[in-house]
């Protein structure tokens, strides 16, 4: 009787050996299949907080895998593996393996994306670039860069963001903070309005913050580098001589402020408005930046051109005629716009 349980036993030993060797078999030849894709790169934004059957259903939706249940399985009952997936956007091809692609999903790098942002870009064209790009959304970024706490707790001189992000290439992944990008930014401006540019500016009466307004100014006044030091020459002169500064930018940035948008063409109206950054109204500096200025427009108002010339208009080629008196001024005005000086 003992010898005929002792073989019955064995014989129940051996089937069980046999299906777990079979359904061994069977998940690593799971793991080891690839799909059947081209290798094409495939990016998946996995999100912050997302359980393990969220991100097999969205591995599924993109056909990195091809059955959502069968990773499942393959990821908790095989690996135990559940719980340690990570999130953010990432690189999968379309013909891996479920073993390579729980890899990516345990030790890969989330996808980093490079945003170049212009000298001389507003605030909202900003949150705009990166909306677009996908790495911010819009209102958020607009709303956190004009927190007046937000730009206090970061020990700015102004009321916000404006004029202090830094025009650059930066590298960011999606589902970065708006925050923190927007202390990554000023992170560059600091890099470059160093302790001598601290100095330059006392040596000169004027707060950083009257350094950024005017360079903004500089910024938006010329698209060509070599003039930037000649045009905040001129703008010296004009505080130096208590002049209204008078320039287009400024007023548009008013227009934009009280009214949310900009026709394109300014008017005898938008002139004439009552706004404290309306440099046709008001004389001195606005009372902030109108831009986000790059390091050369910043340089420029610092170590200004000396120069006698009070004015400047456009030639229509993206440069300038210089003039040190009103008449010189309504002469090239007429030679190059085709009208008086108002």
């Amino acid at each position: 009787m003992k010898k005929r349980i002792l073989v019955i036993l064995g014989i129940l030993l051996l089937l069980i050996g046999l299906v777990f060797g079979i359904l061994w078999y069977l998940v690593r030849s799971y793991g080891n299949t690839p799909m059947s894709g081209e290798g094409k790169t495939v990016a998946v934004l996995i999100p912050k907080g997302a359980g393990p059957q969220t991100i097999c259903k969205l591995l599924e939706e993109h056909r990195v895998i091809s059955n959502q249940k069968s990773f499942y399985r393959y990821i908790r009952y095989y690996h135990r593996a559940a719980g340690k997936l990570k999130a953010g956007e990432l690189a999968f091809r379309n013909n891996m393996t479920p073993e390579a692609v729980l890899d990516v999903l345990l030790h890969g790098t989330p996808i980093v994306h490079p945003i170049t942002i212009p000298e001389g870009l507003r605030i909202d064209e900003i949150a705009e670039m990166y909306a677009d790009a996908g790495l911010a959304d819009r209102k958020e970024f607009e709303k956190k860069a004009r927190d007046p706490k937000f730009a206090e707790s970061l020990g700015l001189p102004g009321n916000s963001l404006e004029g202090f992000l830094y025009p650059e290439t930066y590298n960011f992944r999606k589902q970065t903070p708006v925050e923190k990008i927007l202390k990554t930014m000023l992170a560059g401006y600091r890099e470059i309005f160093t302790a001598k540019f601290s100095k330059r500016a006392e040596e000169l009466g004027m707060s950083e913050l009257e350094v950024v307004t005017l360079a903004s100014i500089v910024e938006k006044e010329t698209g060509a580098a070599r003039e930037r030091p000649l045009i905040a020459g001129v703008f010296h002169n004009r505080l130096r001589n208590n002049w209204r500064l008078d320039t287009d930018p400024t007023v548009i940035y008013a227009v934009l402020l009280a009214r949310g948008h900009f026709g394109g063409n300014l008017t005898r109206e938008d002139l004439r408005m009552d706004h404290p950054y309306n440099t046709y109204k008001h004389k001195g500096l606005p009372p902030g930046p109108i831009c986000n200025p790059g390091k050369d427009a910043i340089q420029a108002v610092l170590y200004p051109e000396k120069t006698r010339n009070m004015f400047f208009v456009s030639k229509n080629d993206g440069t300038h005629h210089f003039c040190p008196t009103l008449s010189c001024h309504n002469r090239a005005v007429l030679r190059y716009q085709g009208r008086g000086n108002p």
